[in-house]
């Protein structure tokens, strides 16, 4: 890869690179480029799309029904503890 590009790079994004750090760059950026371009060689037509690397196990917990009145003490507790309460809805500060 050219240094020319990595220091355009670098000064769009407000950085600054040294001789040597521009030059150990473009040669890693280089190895990357080349890697993708033999990944493209490959004939992934016939594979399924996945929408996950680790699909064969499902990791979740069980979805098991919680006993009704434990969980209505939680949110009282929780609710007992916030700072402001509108109703039954924590206030809390306009992020925007």
């Amino acid at each position: 890869m050219d240094t020319r590009e990595l220091y355009t790079t670098a000064s769009l994004a407000q950085l600054s690179l040294t001789e040597t750090e521009a030059e150990k760059l473009s040669r890693e950026v280089s190895r990357m480029l080349d890697y993708f371009a033999r990944m493209r060689e490959i004939d992934v037509d016939s594979l399924e799309p996945t929408t996950h690397t680790f699909s064969k196990v499902n990791r979740l917990r069980k979805d098991v029904k919680e006993n009704g009145e434990r969980l209505s003490h939680m949110a009282d507790s929780l609710l007992d503890n916030a700072p402001e309460l509108e109703d039954r809805f924590i206030v809390i500060p306009n992020v925007l």
